[in-house]
């Protein structure tokens, strides 16, 4: 029989995985900690460099492709590919390792499917 205080645990325990996974799912691997918290922290938005992209929390590599003339950036939490407005493309910065980078917000946010940066890889 699960009594009141087991629901309690068990909740408890659901919330602080929750909260560990979020967390690691914003960490970056420890030899791209610097670079990216360099590189995040002075990049302003294309379209407003008045404005942050945001911080390392919400700027990451990820995988990107171009249909036609319009980009698509991966977003990490959910896989889901976010079209990039032309305007958020970085155009006057290169991007300190070669990959794509994305600045977005994470999918429970109401306008989630906005981008604040993007700058696609030297590969691509």
């Amino acid at each position: 029989m699960i009594t009141w205080r087991g629901i309690v645990v068990l909740m408890s325990a659901g919330l602080l995985f929750g909260a560990v996974s979020a967390s690691a799912q914003h960490q970056h691997p420890p030899q791209d900690e610097e670079i990216h918290e360099k590189f995040y922290s002075t990049w302003m938005r294309p379209d407003n460099p008045h404005l942050s992209c945001c911080s390392q929390h919400d700027c990451y590599p990820t995988e990107a492709r171009i249909e036609g003339d319009i980009w698509l950036a991966k977003r990490r939490e959910d896989g889901k590919w976010l079209r990039v407005p032309p305007q958020k493309v970085e155009q006057k910065r290169d991007n300190p390792d070669g990959r794509s980078h994305l600045c977005a917000p994470r999918p429970e946010r109401a306008y989630s499917a906005d981008v604040y940066c993007f700058t696609p890889g030297s590969g691509i």
